[in-house]
């Protein structure tokens, strides 16, 4: 599941200057990560960015974890 999940976050040079981004986006890790540290939930940031799944937000964390 872990494998599946980071499969939603891509590396391309072209978008955002190479950060991890979720596929087919623009919204980097590190944004997800910050709104969720100043205290946003999963279900709000999904509110925010309606194009995102609950399985986005998840991939985030699962790549962040690989991080430490």
């Amino acid at each position: 599941m872990t494998r599946d999940l980071l499969e939603r976050i891509t590396l391309d040079p072209a978008v955002r200057s190479g950060k991890p981004v979720i596929r087919g986006t623009r919204i980097t890790v590190s944004d997800i990560l910050e709104y969720l540290a100043g205290g946003m939930s999963p279900e709000e940031i999904l509110l925010d960015f309606p194009y995102l799944a609950a399985e986005d937000v998840r991939a985030v964390l699962a790549f962040a974890a690989t991080l430490r």
